[in-house]
């Protein structure tokens, strides 16, 4: 597929972005802009002059299928512009285009979870904080919100899912995400709960804790009671892990506010590293009756966020290096990132993200093919 068919189409999805800049005095057209940010992003640029150089030296390319007509824009330029770009009519532009892949791939399991860019402090603001949802099995972000810090993080949730389309969806959330409103959200989306357990629920754990020790006590009629264990060994480390999925919520005082709950969860991970062993249990509640190697799944899954999202972010992409300060510029950034990340991650290579990165920015045809991940699935 020609380079611009391929990335050119990008282009349709972000012609109805309002230009922050005032009218009859820019001297680069927006749409020019983004898509050379979004090409740098991928192609192991970091802040905007890594992007700058790289378009300058392929502007040739980027002439291709974009107008340009003052050439290159400055990293001032790019940086004013990305300050100014209203971050949530921005991530809309950039959902539509990744929902192309995001069709063909199917959701099935979205985790959400929060992330600090620690380097976005500033002498007025403390660092960035955004939750973020993340496709498990489809690998591709599916929009993040902005808060001033973690404790924020239950505000942001809400509006994150007013996002998503949660038909059918499996939605998990930590023990941050484990209120009722939210619960009731998800469900009135069509979608499913499983949301970590801890103590900011007057006595849901306490509840929690007693259905499992009545279900371990051989105390609730057998059918309702599953379990399932599983063991794994990996650099010196073993994990053995217990299952018990309780398909009976009686126990649970005020249960009915909670919509559909159907199943009380618990996981015991008991991890031996060097000789030394730690234990540890964890409480969930479900909203879908399903059988416990659905559950043991699903919560093995949830942690994907931080090893397939957030650690790549700050490894491969360099997320936590990044010195951007401007909230609205580092927000963008941020979900540019994300994008980029998702898009390496559909493509076939076998490399790592920082070298698929690499060879992006040194291979213009594995840049096209990159991008064409969504191309292709709309038929572009």
């Amino acid at each position: 597929m020609a380079a611009t068919t391929t990335v050119g189409s990008i282009k349709k999805y972000f012609r109805r972005l309002k230009d922050p800049r005032v009218v009859g005095r820019s001297q680069h057209l927006l749409v020019d802009i983004i898509v050379m940010a979004i090409c740098g992003v991928i192609a192991d640029c970091d802040d905007w002059p890594e992007i700058v150089l790289f378009a300058q030296k392929r502007l040739a390319w980027f002439q291709r299928f974009l107008k340009l007509p003052n050439g290159v824009p400055s990293h001032d330029t790019f940086e004013r512009v990305f300050a100014k770009l209203e971050p949530r009519a921005f991530q809309c532009c950039c959902l539509a285009w990744l929902r192309a892949v995001a069709d063909g791939l199917g959701m099935g399991h979205i985790a959400i979870d929060g992330k600090t860019l620690c380097g976005s402090a500033g002498s007025k603001w403390g660092a960035l904080h955004l939750v973020s949802a993340w496709a498990t099995q489809a690998n591709l972000t599916l929009g993040q919100v902005a808060v001033d810090g973690k404790s924020n993080e239950i505000t942001a949730i809400p509006p994150l899912l007013d996002l998503l389309d949660l038909r059918g969806a499996l939605v998990s959330i930590d023990a941050m995400g484990c209120q009722k409103e939210i619960a009731k959200k998800i469900v009135a989306a069509g979608g499913d709960y499983v949301l970590a357990v801890k103590g900011n629920q007057e006595h849901l754990l306490e509840d929690v804790q007693a259905t499992v020790d009545r279900a371990l006590n051989e105390e609730l009629p057998a059918h309702v009671v599953l379990q399932h264990n599983t063991t794994e060994q990996s650099h010196g480390r073993q994990e053995n892990r217990s299952y018990v999925v309780i398909n009976d919520v009686t126990g649970i005082r005020d249960h009915q506010a909670w919509p559909k709950l159907k199943t009380v969860v618990m996981c015991c991970s008991e991890r031996t590293v060097k000789g030394k062993t730690t234990t540890e249990a964890r409480f969930f509640i479900g909203s879908r009756k399903m059988g416990v190697r659905g559950y043991a799944k699903a919560l093995r899954g949830h942690w994907r966020i931080e090893n397939n999202l957030h650690w790549q972010l700050d490894i491969s992409l360099g997320e936590d290096d990044s010195r951007i300060q401007e909230r609205q510029a580092a927000e963008t950034f941020a979900l540019m990132r994300k994008m980029a990340l998702s898009l390496l991650k559909q493509n076939p290579a076998k490399d790592s993200i920082a070298r698929k990165r690499k060879a992006a920015a040194l291979d213009l045809d594995f840049l096209a093919e990159v991008m064409a991940g969504a191309a292709k699935l709309q038929k572009i």
